[in-house]
Formats: structure tokens, sequence, C-alpha cells
């Protein structure tokens, strides 16, 4: 059975730091800096007992990993790659016992939020781990307005949708009518439906909102907005 550390934490506060570490004193000092911040902690004493907990482990919310380079058996930077094969997103912060310039520079092309070189002041690390939080919530709020778009965007008709392509391109009504064989009268009900199930009172903003989501509103019979 994998090795799992749980500290105590305020049950409002949902954020979680993961620490990997295959020492017992750096884990339990690292965890206390950690745990009296406020956050919630789970330490693990190697990469493979983290691996086998994130299995089947929920979502704790907004989290982060920091990240022992050197362990034995899978190192963090195979931790690191296996994590990214997977899509598991999570900032994460490396902690090395020396400044190997190779090994960090490989770490924060795969996407490290940074690499601390022990030994490490409470200071740099809670600064790191604050900065990862955030990111981290960034991210997430990111993939939530995504989905919400693309959860309206599912709402549409497949004609509708035709529509919203056209409308973003800056067509008229009459443009669109021509453009796909139908009654000017009937682009304007199709185009009023597609304003309400996208949630937006302009075209303005219904451009906006292509631009900025336009790969999240590409459904797989979906054509692509402008």
């Amino acid at each position: 059975m994998f090795e799992q550390e749980k500290m105590q934490t305020k049950i409002e506060d949902p954020d979680t730091v993961y620490i990997v570490d295959d020492d017992p004193s750096v884990r339990k000092s690292m965890s206390g800096l950690v745990q009296r911040k406020g956050y919630g902690v789970l330490a693990f004493g190697s990469a493979e007992a983290f691996l086998e907990y994130r299995k089947d482990a929920a979502d704790v919310g907004c989290c982060c990993l920091v990240l022992d380079v050197a362990m034995p058996g899978l190192n963090g930077i195979a931790l690191q790659e296996a994590l990214v094969k997977d899509a598991e997103s999570m900032p994460i912060i490396f902690i090395s016992g020396h400044g190997d310039i190779p090994t960090s520079v490989h770490a924060m092309k795969n996407g490290a939020l940074d690499f601390l070189v022990k030994p490490v002041t409470g200071g740099e690390l809670l600064g790191a781990i604050e900065l990862a939080l955030c990111k981290d919530r960034e991210a997430r709020e990111r993939r939530a307005e995504i989905a919400a778009i693309q959860a309206r965007v599912q709402a549409l008709t497949p004609r509708e949708r035709e529509v919203l392509a056209l409308v973003v391109t800056g067509m008229l009504n009459k443009q669109i009518a021509a453009e796909m064989g139908i009654e000017e009268g009937t682009v304007k009900i199709h185009r009023g439906r597609v304003m309400s199930k996208m949630g937006v009172a302009s075209v303005a903003e219904l451009v906006a909102l292509c631009s900025k989501y336009d790969a999240a509103l590409l459904g797989d019979d979906a054509r692509p907005l402008g």
C-alpha cells in the first residue's frame, strides 16, 4: 500500500499542496510549513505512491505539486512526464539538491512553474506555492468558462451553428440567406435563437466570444467560425 501523510487543514480552504520527496524529514518540514499557511497537505515518499493515489482520487480543487527531482525509482522528471502524458493539469514546483541546468531546462520546457535549489527558504517555497495555486485557479476558471461555452454551442441546432459561423464573419442577414439558400426571415429567426442560446445581446459580444474561445466553439459537427 502506498505511503500517504495527510496533514490537518482548514475545512473552508480547499487549496491542496501535494509534496513528493523521499526524505521523511524534508516532507515533514515542508508539510508543517504549508499547513501553517492554511493549505491542505498530502505528502508522499515516492512518485509511484503519488501516482497510485491519483488513480482514483477525487478532484480536491485548486492544487499544486512540490516535487523532488532525485528519488529512487521513478524520479521527479519522469513523474512530470507521466502527468503530462496523462493530461494531468497541475502546476509543478521542482525542488533539487543541486543546480542541474540541463534538468531544470528540461523541466521548465515541460511546463514546470519553478525550479528551486535546496536549501529552500520558507519564503521562497510559499511564494512559489502561492503563484502555483493562483495559476491553477486561473486555469480552472478558464476551463469552466470554456465548458460553459461548449454547452451553449451544443444547445444550437446544426442550422443555428451554420448561421452562427456566418454571422461572426460579418455577413448581413440577406447575405447569409443567399449563402444558405433560405429566406431572410428564416435567417432572422435562427439568428435570434443563436443570440439567445449563446447568452449575448449584440453581434459584437457574439464575435468577441467566438474570437476568444474559437477552439472551444468547434464541436464534432461544427464548422470553423470565421
